[in-house]
């Protein structure tokens, strides 16, 4: 049922008509009411038999076109037509005996004429002779059937006056075993020249008719934005619903039922696409994001909306994915999308299908990766618990099912698992006996930095336990995915980053206000020790690349269903001040990926972790990185490892005044040459200057002097 949605559901037909398909193997009735039939349950209900109702619980519905008044109805049973063109084939008034005709020009040669006109001939003697009124009756009756060659030289007898033709020669195979009789091969070279002759004209697809014609004659069954549900009989009596496979869902006025709607617009009205999907990049810097709070009004932001206004703030940013969380069709709009109700409708919240395929569309067209956050009940797929006689196997197999599924039908696709248990085989290959999953998320680092931040003063920070967690298990480092923070530590009821190290400060004097100073300084660090120390991805929530400085709160009963704390205040990124400062370093972040290919690149050789100074510091490829946590401590000249000798030249600081920071570091400090010396058990040594809560990204270059001689 992978494909489910492409047969169940609501149709249309080439032969004007809407087919209806559902499952339902308890019913023992079945109907479509709605408002093109006056919610009558009798007027479009299924049949008994192959077309209506089979063993296997499948109901099939036909919604036949009506005829409009004065018209007559098809010459042609199979008439199809061609509901997006207005013109096609069939509009040009050529009749099918013209068509046949034309197929039998092109593909039968001359002298092949008696074999188009008795093509059916044999059979049609066969069958009278062996089932007509005065074949046999028993089968001691049909008597014994010649063998092949008898039966080879009576045909020839027969036909001996015939005309000369190009019909096949006959060779007879006859062994003397049971099944010889009915062996007569065609000739090696004429099968050869039959398998390469083109097949015959589609005679359907000529004599198809455009949308013109189609709206001349008929009405549709079931017009566009119709309201519509399935009606079913069952042991326990009626009952009415949403069909599961509905694409455009919308509730009534007072928002107490739903209603399927069918959605068929018209071409003009249907949006073209414009782009292609894009492969998926080598590392990714994905954009977490919620369509109805994108927008800065107390309001539920559309897919147009956010298409015009946040798709090109991502673009900027530097991201290259999009993560769409809540955008399939839910129940209440403050669960976020964790109570989905149809798994084939985006949310009608947010505008109409063809508002949501102009947002994919141009995401594309941004070269943005697009992702679709879908929820899977644990209690019902419980793995928490493996290599021992409790583990769910039916979980288990559920989730490789869907992964070979997925990346079979859609191999560019991405799915990533948020797993807590370092499940085995995670991100394996399914033919491996893996999971199949391509990454798994790192949740530990968004509990650390919390957990940090609201319980643990500055000094007593550990720099071990922060490298151990951000690495998480090492088997799956090199596929997975971090994050500092997401949309739950800002929507399930806490607190981001931000607003923990942020909400005691003044955003008008960030240099001169210790708190907001200490606030920024840690986020750029726990931001960029998160994105660069391990992992293949990065992931951002909306807002949280500039401090937003709200928690999210949707409209509940609890809050009288208030939209004050449903959205973005977008308006601070055009204030100068602490805001701009930490959207400038965060998009400077990516540009680092970007530039460097950080996330792309192998594990990192983390060499320099020390508890009392508070200091970290690792390689990744060419690049290093320091930290220096310690709230109050600066170093001068520290003496940092590294293993290649040549100058290093400072690529990213914390501290910048641009990002916020004091801008102690000069840049005439920025380029550093190593020193023979072996630290921290390489080869060379730099010494860097560390000013308290700051840190530095540095790019190794081949010392040309030295190269030189």
């Amino acid at each position: 049922m992978a494909s489910g949605f492409e047969i169940l559901g609501t149709h249309r037909h080439k032969e004007h008509r809407v087919d209806y398909m559902d499952w339902a193997p308890g019913a023992r009735y079945c109907a479509l009411v709605g408002d093109f039939n006056g919610w009558s349950p009798t007027t479009n209900a299924a049949r008994e038999g192959l077309y209506g109702h089979d063993d296997y619980g499948y109901w099939f519905i036909i919604l036949e076109d009506k005829l409009r008044e004065g018209e007559e109805p098809d010459e042609l049973y199979f008439q199809q037509y061609n509901y997006v063109d207005d013109y096609d084939k069939g509009d040009s008034g050529v009749t099918i005996d013209e068509v046949f005709q034309r197929a039998n020009d092109e593909y039968w040669e001359p002298g092949e004429d008696r074999f188009i006109k008795n093509r059916f001939e044999l059979p049609a003697k066969l069958y009278e002779r062996l089932f007509g009124p005065n074949g046999p009756q028993t089968i001691e009756e049909l008597g014994e059937i010649p063998d092949a060659e008898t039966r080879y030289k009576a045909h020839k007898e027969l036909h001996k006056d015939d005309p000369p033709s190009n019909l096949p020669p006959f060779d007879v195979i006859d062994n003397g075993k049971e099944y010889d009789i009915f062996n007569v091969v065609v000739d090696p070279a004429w099968q050869e020249k039959f398998r390469n002759k083109k097949p015959p004209l589609a005679y359907w697809t000529e004599t198809r008719k455009g949308r013109k014609a189609w709206l001349k004659k008929y009405t549709p069954a079931i017009p566009h934005g119709s309201k519509y549900r399935v009606y079913f009989n069952t042991p326990d009596g009626p009952l009415e619903r949403v069909p599961a496979w509905a694409n455009f869902i919308q509730p009534d006025a007072e928002g107490k039922q739903a209603y399927a709607i069918h959605w068929e617009p018209p071409p003009e009205y249907t949006y073209k696409w414009k782009h292609t999907a894009i492969k998926p990049p080598k590392s990714l810097r994905i954009y977490e994001c919620h369509v109805g709070i994108s927008g800065s009004e107390p309001k539920i932001s559309s897919f147009n909306d956010f298409t015009e206004k946040v798709l090109p703030h991502v673009k900027r940013a530097g991201y290259n994915a999009i993560q769409l969380i809540g955008i399939v069709e839910h129940k209440d709009y403050f669960t976020v999308g964790y109570r989905v109700t149809n798994f084939f409708a985006v949310s009608s919240r947010y505008g109409t299908p063809e508002d949501f395929k102009r947002l994919v569309d141009e995401a594309h067209g941004h070269y943005f990766l697009q992702f679709s956050r879908f929820y899977i009940n644990l209690k019902v797929l419980v793995v928490c618990k493996y290599c021992n006689q409790y583990v769910d196997n039916d979980a288990v197999k559920y989730l490789i099912l869907a992964n070979e599924i997925l990346h079979a039908l859609h191999p560019n696709i991405i799915t990533i698992a948020e797993d807590a248990t370092f499940y085995p085989g995670l991100c394996e290959p399914t033919s491996q006996g893996g999971l199949g999953f391509d990454y798994h998320v790192n949740l530990s680092a968004s509990e650390m930095w919390l957990s940090l931040l609201k319980n643990t003063p500055d000094h007593e920070w550990s720099m071990s336990k922060i490298t151990s967690t951000l690495l998480g298990n090492k088997n799956y480092a090199d596929k997975m995915l971090v994050y500092a923070e997401n949309h739950n530590q800002s929507i399930s009821g806490g607190q981001s980053l931000a607003e923990i190290l942020l909400s005691q400060g003044n955003d008008k004097a960030p240099q001169s206000n210790e708190l907001l100073l200490r606030g920024s300084s840690l986020l750029k660090m726990i931001k960029l020790i998160t994105f660069t120390i391990g992992g293949r991805g990065y992931l951002n929530f909306m807002g949280n690349e500039f401090g937003h400085p709200k928690r999210v709160e949707f409209p509940m009963p609890s809050n009288n269903f208030s939209f004050s704390l449903a959205n973005r205040c977008w308006d601070l990124l055009e204030k100068e001040g602490v805001y701009q400062d930490l959207f400038r370093f965060d998009k400077d972040m990516m540009k680092l990926d970007k530039n460097e290919k950080v996330l792309s690149r192998g594990l990192p050789n983390i060499h320099h972790v020390k508890d009392t100074n508070m200091v970290i510091s690792y390689l990744r490829g060419p690049l290093l990185f320091v930290f220096n946590f310690h709230p109050t401590d600066s170093y001068e000249r520290y003496c940092i490892g590294v293993d290649e000798a040549g100058e290093y030249q400072v690529i990213l600081n914390t501290d910048e005044r641009r990002y916020g920071g004091q801008g102690i570091v000069k840049e005439e400090q920025y380029l550093q040459r190593t020193i023979s010396k072996r630290v921290d058990g390489l080869r060379n040594c730099i010494k860097v200057s560390l000013p308290s809560r700051t840190a530095q990204g540095q790019e190794w270059f081949v010392d040309m002097i030295m190269h030189a001689l």
